[in-house]
């Protein structure tokens, strides 16, 4: 095999920019395997090398082998690697992605343990929704009201745009072929959405399991996150792939979601927006402080970990410290 990429590895700082990457990339009935920095498919149509911090969500489908090397390669890059079903439209699992900084994190769990708080982040959450309407005097019940009427004229609006005939939305967990095209597109569209939804949280170091609006599920972050974009992304996409025709709609759901995902730089959005909802200054994390962990002291001090401290400090001791141990 001929050398794909001879570039050293990526710094914690480089790696946390998802929103500069591809969104997902679907491969199945393929060999999985690494060169250098890059990861190769291999099937019978020969080897394909693909840059992996190019990368945010790997999507393996059914019939893929990926070995120990591919995915050390990918969890240096910060790529995560979810496993799928057939034309990606069931999560069976997700691979750990790159995380050096706790602080979104922190930042999320924080404003997730608090009633108010949490409420706060779920309202910034409809107003992203609804900019014209101010959800602050809102009650949960009505903003899900609200989103319920939003997602239902959009279908409509959807399906007079593109001549698709729509009656309701149907999905039937297990069997992606029973609905009618428009429902196949729809479903396909929203795994996919939460595939992408899913790297970029784990990727900023977030909790997929700590959502504002969802509740009770390891995804429900990755829910809230991924539905701030379905009327804008994730349904018209799922229209236009329908209209094509009933043939191999999950696919082309994914190529025209690829597409609109480019057209609207969603990455650097969800990113940006997820800093914003947990009131993160969105500053990047110091070159020096990437990989910096800490210990808890009095007074909400933080100071060096990797060392022994066997007494209290004096007012201006400063090396009272003992080595690394």
């Amino acid at each position: 095999m001929s050398t794909v990429s001879g570039r050293g590895a990526s710094s914690p700082r480089e790696l946390t920019r998802v929103g500069d990457r591809v969104s997902f990339l679907y491969l199945e009935r393929c060999t999985i395997h690494r060169e250098d920095n890059a990861i190769t498919a291999t099937d019978a149509d020969g080897v394909t090398h693909i840059p992996s911090a190019t990368i945010g969500a790997l999507l393996l489908g059914p019939g893929t082998r990926v070995t120990h090397q591919a995915m050390s390669v990918l969890g240096e890059c910060g790529a995560s690697a979810i496993w799928v079903g057939e034309q990606g439209v069931r999560f069976y699992a997700g691979g750990r992605a790159l995380t050096r900084s706790s602080r979104l994190v922190e930042a999320q769990a924080t404003a997730w343990a608090n009633r108010r708080t949490r409420i706060e982040v779920a309202r910034a959450m409809y107003r992203l929704r609804f900019p014209e309407d101010d959800p602050s005097s809102r009650t949960r019940q009505e903003l899900l009201n609200m989103e319920g009427r939003r997602v239902k004229e959009c279908y409509r609006r959807e399906a007079a745009r593109t001549g698709v005939p729509w009656r309701r939305r149907e999905y039937h967990p297990g069997d992606f072929t029973s609905g009618d095209a428009a429902n196949q597109a729809v479903t396909a569209a929203a795994q996919c959405m939460y595939g992408i939804a899913h790297a970029v949280v784990v990727a900023l170091g977030c909790s997929p399991g700590l959502g504002f609006i969802h509740s009770g599920h390891e995804r429900s972050f990755v829910l809230d996150i991924a539905d701030l974009y379905k009327t804008e992304v994730g349904i018209p996409a799922a229209f236009d792939a329908a209209a094509q025709g009933d043939e191999e709609v999950g696919s082309r759901t994914r190529r025209a979601l690829r597409d609109r995902i480019n057209k609207v730089g969603l990455l650097d959005r969800c990113v940006e927006d997820i800093k914003h909802l947990l009131q993160h200054n969105g500053s990047p994390v110091p070159e020096d402080e990437a990989d910096q962990v800490t210990l808890q002291s009095d007074g909400n001090r933080h100071i060096e970990s990797g060392r022994n401290y066997g007494h209290a400090p004096a007012a201006a001791d400063a090396a009272w410290e003992e080595p690394i141990w």
